[in-house]
C-alpha cells in the first residue's frame, strides 16, 4: 500500500518496550511493534530496542541491541562446582554480566538452600572480563539463588573475610554471621580502576522486614527459621562493613537485591546502582536516537503505581518528554489511578486486551492482542494531533 506520509514528511519511530511477564519478551514485543508499523507504512524509519532488566537474558538483550561478543567462561557454580557460564563484551571495553549466569535460581534445580549458595562464580566472571581488558562492568542483578551479600564475588576478586580465629573463608548466606574482619589488601588493583554499574530495579534494604532475606529468600528455599538466620547474617556483614570499610550499606536503597548483592556491589566494588532502564537508555544513546524522532512506542505488562518507581515506561517517557517527543504506551492492564496517564508525560495509553479478561486468557492471547492493538493505533496515526 502507499505510505501514510509523503516522502518529504518521512517519519521516525522508536520502539522500546519492556517484556510482558509470562507472555512476551521485550524482543518479541518490539519486533511486533516494528512489523506492524512497517506493514502500514514501509517508509517509516523504525528503531526497535530490546530492553534488559538485569536478570536472565540481560546479556543477550544488550548484544542484540548494541552488538558485541558473548564470552564463554568456566566458573564456580552456586554450590562451588564447575559451571559453564558466560558474559558479554560490547563497545568501549564494556562487560555486561548477569549474575544469574553463575548464581541463578535455575542452576540449583530442586536443591535450593540460600545458606549454602555462593556468588563466587560471579566474581570470577568479573576477573575474566578484567583479563580481557574491560574497564567498565555492568552487573545485572536478578534471579539469584544466593543470600551471601556479594561476599562470594568479592572473595573471587581478592577480598579476604576472616572469622574470630583470624582464618580466611568464603562466606555464604549461612556463614555471614561468622565474619569478624574484612581485609581489602589483596583485592585485585584493577577493581579500583574499573567503573562498575549495577542494574537494580528494586529499592529493598539489605536486611529487616523488607530486606533480602524476608522478602526474597523464601522463593530460594528458605523456611521461616532460615530466613531469620539469613537476616541476622546480613546484619553482621553490614556492621562489619561499616566498621572496617566505613561504608553504611544497611539502609542502602537496592541493597537487598539478589540476596544482598546490591549492597555488596556498593561495598566492595564502589558500584553505582541505577534502574535497569537508565542503563539501557545510556548505552543505546537514547538522547541521540531521539533526534528527528516523531514518536516513541513503549509498553509493559501492567501499568500501575509500581511503574512510577522508574520502570521502563516511565524511564523512557521522562527522557522523551524532555525532548518533546510524544510517547505511546501499550500495556496489558491499567492499575487504579493510572487512567489520567497524561500527568506522567504519556501522550497515549493503550490496553491491548479488548475487554476485561482473566489472566490466563490475557497471557495466552497477548501476541494476537498486541498485533491487533498496534494495527488499530498505527492506522489512526494520521488523525493524531502529535503528527501534525
Amino acid at each position: 500500500m502507499t505510505g501514510l506520509f509523503a516522502p518529504k514528511t518521512r517519519k521516525k519511530i522508536i520502539c522500546i518496550p519492556d517484556s510482558f511477564k509470562g507472555s512476551l519478551s521485550s524482543k518479541e514485543v518490539s519486533t511486533i511493534m516494528k512489523e506492524r508499523i512497517k506493514n502500514w507504512d514501509a517508509s517509516i524509519d523504525v528503531i526497535a530496542i530490546e530492553v534488559a532488566d538485569g536478570g536472565e537474558g540481560t546479556v543477550d538483550a544488550f548484544l542484540s541491541a548494541i552488538g558485541g561478543q558473548k564470552i564463554d567462561c568456566l566458573v564456580a557454580g552456586p554450590r562451588f562446582k564447575p559451571l559453564e557460564s558466560f558474559y558479554g563484551i560490547i563497545e568501549d571495553k564494556i562487560a555486561v554480566i548477569e549474575m544469574a549466569a553463575a548464581a541463578g535460581l535455575p542452576l540449583v534445580g530442586d536443591r535450593k538452600n540460600p545458606e549454602l549458595t555462593t556468588t563466587y562464580g560471579v566474581g570470577q566472571l568479573i576477573m575474566d572480563a578484567l583479563d580481557k581488558g574491560c574497564t567498565t562492568i555492568i552487573m545485572g542483578l536478578g534471579g539469584s539463588c544466593t543470600n551471601d551479600g556479594g561476599c562470594g564475588a568479592a572473595s573471587a576478586c581478592g577480598v579476604r573475610f576472616l572469622d574470630k580465629r583470624g582464618n580466611a573463608f568464603i562466606p555464604t548466606g549461612g556463614t555471614l554471621k561468622d565474619i569478624r574482619d574484612i581485609d581489602l589488601s589483596g583485592i585485585d588493583p584493577r577493581i579500583k580502576e574499573t567503573h562498575f554499574i549495577t542494574m537494580c530495579d528494586i529499592d529493598n534494604p539489605m536486611y529487616g522486614p523488607y530486606g533480602a532475606a524476608y522478602v526474597f529468600a523464601p522463593q530460594k528455599g528458605a523456611d521461616k527459621a532460615m530466613v531469620k538466620r539469613l537476616d541476622e547474617g546480613l546484619k553482621v556483614l553490614a556492621k562489619c562493613v561499616e566498621h572496617k570499610l566505613e561504608k553504611d550499606i544497611a539502609s542502602f536503597e537496592g541493597g537487598g537485591a539478589a540476596g544482598g548483592m546490591g549492597a555488596g556491589m556498593a561495598a566492595f566494588f564502589d558500584s553505582k546502582i541505577q534502574m535497569g532502564i537508565e542503563t539501557v537508555l545510556d548505552l543505546v544513546k537514547f538522547e541521540c536516537l531521539l533526534d528527528d524522532c516523531d514518536l516513541v512506542f513503549t509498553g509493559e505488562g501492567r501499568f500501575d503505581s509500581q511503574s512510577l518507581r522508574g520502570k521502563v515506561v516511565i524511564g523512557v517517557t521522562r527522557r522523551a518528554k524532555k525532548r518533546k517527543v510524544p510517547v505511546v504506551a501499550m500495556v496489558g492492564s491499567i492499575g487504579p489511578g493510572m487512567e489520567n496517564y497524561t500527568q506522567f508525560g504519556l501522550s497515549s495509553l493503550v490496553c491491548i486486551n479488548p475487554q476485561p479478561v482473566d489472566i490466563k486468557t490475557a497471557l495466552r492471547d497477548a501476541r494476537v492482542n498486541m498485533m491487533d492493538s498496534m494495527d488499530r493505533f498505527v492506522e489512526s496515526l494520521t488523525e493524531k494531533e502529535y503528527w501534525k
